[in-house]
């Protein structure tokens, strides 16, 4: 297989969640659908899978990972309408979490046979594009055993919280969902769930720690640089 490392990049801006999850869904499949087929043919006949990464942001809104428990959302659709937020039960791993303005959510569409072939490398990877967009803006951030994602005071864990959450789901090595990292987001909306399933930690944004709104753009261009050196991507076209 010979291997592409160009992705498509997309800003897909504010976008309802379930058209974003649409969207992902029709790229996913256009990529299987290559790769299948070319197994029928020969290696100089193949066509090269096709990468995307799109960056949004959703309007409110609260989603279940598979592996998730119903009762982590602490609203009923009552209440969910009077906080005018949509909930989903998906198709990625992880357990709930929540989307909203001025956080930036990305997905990146790839077929790892392009990349390596090794789903914990790959969060590995989202997760520390991460930590050197936090660094950029003056964040101390890693990982803490065991929990995925991003967090800050992951190392004394005094005040442990996390400032990215991810799931992502991949089929035939083609990924899905992603990574929902808080810039500006409304931490009180956390409030109505049990985050990612872990009772006894906070949530937190870059608005947070730093103590001031961020240039969500800035936060959006050094997240996409970072990924395009940590899986060595080739070109990043629009």
């Amino acid at each position: 297989m010979i291997q592409n490392k160009n992705v498509i990049f997309q800003n897909l801006g504010l976008i309802d969640y379930q058209t974003a999850w649409d969207y992902q869904e029709k790229l996913h499949a256009e990529i299987v659908a290559i790769k299948l087929n070319n197994k029928h043919l020969e290696v100089d006949k193949q066509e090269l899978t096709p990468n995307y990464l799109l960056f949004c942001e959703h309007p409110h809104v609260y989603t279940l990972g598979k592996s998730g428990k119903p009762e982590h959302l602490l609203l009923d659709e009552n209440t969910l309408e009077q906080y005018e937020a949509k909930y989903y039960k998906i198709n990625r791993g992880g357990d709930i979490t929540y989307h909203g303005k001025g956080q930036l959510v990305g997905y990146p569409i790839f077929d790892l046979e392009n990349f390596f072939t090794d789903i914990h490398k790959y969060m590995r990877f989202l997760e520390e594009a991460v930590i050197r967009t936090c660094s950029d803006f003056g964040i101390d951030a890693g990982r803490i055993q065991g929990l995925t994602g991003v967090w800050v005071d992951h190392l004394e864990q005094k005040n442990p919280r996390k400032i990215c959450a991810m799931g992502v789901k991949a089929s035939r090595w083609v990924t899905m969902h992603g990574f929902a990292l808080n810039v500006n987001t409304d931490l009180n909306y956390f409030k109505h769930i049990v985050p990612c399933g872990i009772e006894d930690k906070a949530v937190t944004s870059i608005e947070q720690e730093l103590g001031k709104p961020q240039d969500f753009q800035a936060v959006s261009d050094r997240m996409a640089k970072h990924l395009k050196d940590i899986f060595e991507i080739e070109a990043m076209n629009s």
